[in-house]
């Protein structure tokens, strides 16, 4: 081993390279101590010291499985398990199931309550049962379906100042990956430059196989839901809720020993290849989740992961510009905004917005808070929204509340606030599909397709139907009380009005119409 020399592998971004799986054990005592001497980050020396391997990038290799299926834990369809990690310092599952063994993990307040984080520069790890002592299984691997909620603490490279994980690491894993397929693999993981995600798997008898690769551009600490669902006729991965890739049927999996050491979550078994982020909400099934499903999740949970306040990912300064104008608004003026004051002196500009110099006030038992419009462009209108329920579990119950529309350089008041807390948000002028209402209004308030001018299809367009008093996720068209419906006798005269011109029709003998009354 120590003839070894640490040179760049020949690419880290091709999606056929797949690093090994190293156990801790397999180190020689030397390396192992030429780790913890930190000579070089113990991330970088994996990385360029250990020889890269090239599996062929291909699907339905693994013809023949050396072992049996995984259990699958019921003939039926089921949920199997679920981790919120709510319990801090056992990490027992929902179904009270144990970890077989963790260390070096901590904790994040910055999701849907508690969040396990694997990103410790020492060995990390999270590793919990396949099949539990009462005989319910936690994760199968034939056939089923994982989703979990996942926040890296770093940036894809193909962002600005990106450095990806810096090694292959493991979102979820079974066994361990080796050079001649060996041993039994069956993992999701993302590659060095955290630009793409994989979903592979081997046997213990040299054969292997990788179903899918996806895309993705992640910043740091902002949350992904990722889905994988599987079976013997195909492989699917969803991120936030859309379809990101597609792929073969699970062909080959680990046997029978290799299962007995669980799954590990954020780590490969030895603590070194670590995913470098939040974990959260991770469930199991059976069986393959259908889209609908995997979106409804989403819809559900994002904005509790999104709208955490602590986390400043998620209320990083927004573009002034909007890409384009739109070509009406539905939601226009100042709302409940009071202005103060203008000082484009000291205001500061920027191609970014963002509210400062924010301060509240309690006058005879009301709150007035107030606040000025930095950044942004002149001449250019921004959407502020307000909540009092963003930390509530069932946040989609209580949508955020338009308050009106301010200028960069501006202060404003806005007045007779709640004694509860108060979140602001200040939106753009952003409306991508041109319906009259914006993107955020879109998103916080109205809960329409901000990239569909109908959301309902029923060809009248969303900010139409907020002008108008309609319901926006109807299809107002066969409401008949919302329309004008005539009546016809059998030679085409008209006898009858019905809907919004209900009236009477006065008609001679011969069934013309004398006189309408509305």
């Amino acid at each position: 081993m120590n003839s070894l020399t640490c040179s760049s592998p020949a690419s880290t971004t091709n999606p056929s390279v797949v690093a090994p799986q190293i156990q801790r054990s397999a180190l020689p005592k030397n390396n192992r101590a030429r780790f913890k001497a930190g000579s070089k980050s113990r991330a970088e020396c994996l990385a360029r010291a250990w020889l890269l391997v090239l599996v062929s990038f291909v699907a339905g290799t693994c013809n023949t499985p050396a072992s049996d299926p995984p259990p699958l834990g019921s003939g039926d369809p089921l949920w199997l398990n679920a981790w919120t990690f709510s319990d801090t310092n056992h990490w027992v599952s929902s179904r009270g199931g144990a970890p077989l063994s963790f260390t070096n993990l901590a904790v994040s307040d910055l999701g849907k309550g508690s969040a396990v984080v694997l990103d410790d520069p020492e060995e990390a790890w999270l590793q919990y049962r396949i099949l539990e002592t009462d005989g319910t299984t936690n994760l199968s691997l034939a056939q089923g379906s994982l989703l979990f909620w996942f926040a890296p603490n770093w940036s894809s490279t193909n962002l600005e100042g990106g450095t990806g994980p810096r090694s292959w690491s493991p979102l979820l894993t079974v066994g361990r990956y080796t050079e001649d397929a060996s041993y039994g693999w069956w993992s999701l993981y993302l590659d060095p430059d955290g630009a793409n995600l994989y979903f592979s798997s081997q046997t213990n008898d040299s054969t292997e196989a990788t179903y899918l690769a996806a895309p993705i551009v992640w910043e740091t600490n902002r949350w992904h839901l990722v889905a994988l669902t599987y079976s013997s006729t195909n492989s699917a991965l969803y991120l936030d809720g859309y379809l990101a890739a597609e792929g073969p049927g699970v062909s080959c999996w680990p046997g029978a020993e290799v299962l007995t050491n669980g799954f590990y979550l954020g780590s490969d078994a030895s603590g070194l290849y670590q995913a470098h982020g939040m974990f959260d909400d991770l469930e199991t099934y059976n069986y393959a989740l259908v889209p609908e499903v995997i979106a409804d999740i989403f819809s559900y949970d994002y904005m509790i992961y999104y709208g955490c306040p602590m986390n400043m990912a998620n209320f990083s300064s927004a573009p002034s510009v909007p890409a384009y104008a739109p070509t009406f608004v539905a939601m226009a003026g100042p709302g409940f905004l009071k202005p103060k004051s203008t000082n484009t002196a000291g205001c500061v500009t920027s191609n970014k917005v963002w509210l400062t110099n924010v301060f509240g006030t309690r006058t005879n038992g009301a709150m007035s808070l107030t606040f000025t419009i930095a950044g942004g462009s002149n001449g250019v209108p921004y959407d502020l929204f307000a909540n009092s329920m963003i930390g509530w579990t069932n946040v989609g119950l209580y949508p955020w509340g338009w308050m009106g529309q301010g200028y960069r350089c501006v202060t404003y008041t806005l007045t007779d606030l709640t004694n509860a807390a108060v979140f602001l948000c200040l939106g753009t002028p952003l409306d991508s599909d041109q319906d009259g209402l914006t993107d955020a209004y879109e998103r916080l308030v109205s809960h329409t397709d901000p990239h569909k001018a109908d959301t309902s299809g029923d060809g009248m367009l969303d900010g139409w139907k907020v002008v108008w008093g309609l319901n926006l996720q109807a299809i107002n068209t066969l409401d008949v009380n919302r329309r004008s419906n005539y009546g016809y006798n059998t030679v085409g005269w008209i006898n009858e009005v019905s809907g919004i011109r209900i009236g009477v029709i006065s008609l001679d003998s011969e069934g013309n119409v004398i006189s309408v009354s509305q």
